[in-house]
């Protein structure tokens, strides 16, 4: 195996089209999740922005909202709304999830049946150069991660990467200045979301070679037994099995480190975003600041919850 393969950084696009191929035929289910996408985008702000509006009208002597007159209608209208709206959001956040994971595990089907069949017609002298446990592991394994890509890899970046434009054009209407504010500490969060993605990366990689790696190990052995006990060999083999095992772990437990490490940023910079915001805002003499903290308080949370796993969701589709 070579070890320049980790360092490899160009993403190859016309991989991305090969698995998409075998998407063809599920077609609609692909559309639905690409509209579900799009209109979960567009309502994520609007939970903050009827919580901002409770607190700046509907606490009002005067209140009034659209067709809501007095403070208790407003208050009891809007309440009513955010109920149907989290309803209707939790919904399509179910069917979104459902037409991936379907999506993804369709084409998983299809590209097993195509590469059994490829392995089936492969010319024998190709299982003598290639260890079964490796084609067991394409076969199985890593085919079964192409699931990855739907349930967790592009569709979902899309969308994440559309509730973060919504969400900052709320704030930016809101008020431009608080959202400038509150954006002061992302250069360090978009430092650490590189590292973290390029130190992650090269850890799955290092993972799945050793997958591959334990399966080639375990089968051959098995199949073997009785020549590796002809030569006494057990003891032998075992420490390599124990050599390959380790390289296995020390994978997984780089990339840990990196999720123990990123994650805790994450939530650093969430907190000072938090802290700024309260300091302008707090200092304002303005009717509206106590709605405006509360809307941009839930902006954040909205904001920073996909940021926390974006990263993460590029190296699966990497």
């Amino acid at each position: 195996m070579s070890d320049k393969k980790p360092e490899k950084k160009i993403f190859d696009f016309s991989l991305l089209r090969r698995v998409f191929h075998f998407a063809a035929p599920y077609k609609n289910k692909f559309y639905w999740s690409l509209f579900l996408t799009v209109f979960l985008a567009v309502i994520s702000p609007i939970r903050p922005w009827l919580i901002q509006v409770t607190i700046n009208k509907g606490l009002q002597p005067n209140a009034a909202f659209w067709w809501l007159q007095g403070a208790a209608s407003v208050i009891i209208g809007i309440t009513i709304i955010q109920m149907g709206l989290l309803i209707v959001e939790s919904a399509c956040r179910f069917i979104f999830s459902f037409f991936t994971a379907s999506l993804g595990q369709s084409v998983v089907k299809d590209m097993r049946v195509a590469t059994y069949k490829k392995v089936i017609n492969l010319n024998l002298a190709q299982f003598d150069k290639t260890p079964i446990g490796t084609l067991t592991t394409r076969t199985i394994n890593d085919i079964e991660s192409v699931n990855d890509i739907f349930s967790d890899g592009l569709i979902p970046i899309i969308a994440d990467l559309l509730s973060i434009i919504s969400v900052l054009s709320f704030m930016m209407y809101v008020d431009w200045k608080l959202t400038l504010i509150c954006l002061a500490p992302f250069p360090g969060l978009i430092i650490a979301t590189y590292y973290f993605k390029e130190s992650v990366n090269r850890s799955f990689i290092k993972v799945r070679n050793a997958v591959a790696a334990l399966n080639a190990f375990v089968q051959e052995h098995i199949t073997g037994m009785a020549v590796v006990q002809a030569f006494a060999a057990e003891s032998r083999e075992f420490n390599k099995f124990n050599s390959i095992n380790k390289e296995h772990r020390n994978a997984h437990v780089k990339s840990i480190f990196a999720y123990s490490v990123f994650f805790p940023m994450v939530e650093l910079v969430l907190a000072i975003s938090l802290g700024l915001l309260v300091w302008w805002a707090g200092g304002r003499q303005q009717t509206e600041a106590a709605g405006n903290i509360t809307a941009f308080i839930l902006c954040l949370n909205l904001l920073f919850r996909p940021l926390r796993v974006i990263a993460d969701k590029f190296n699966v589709l990497q």
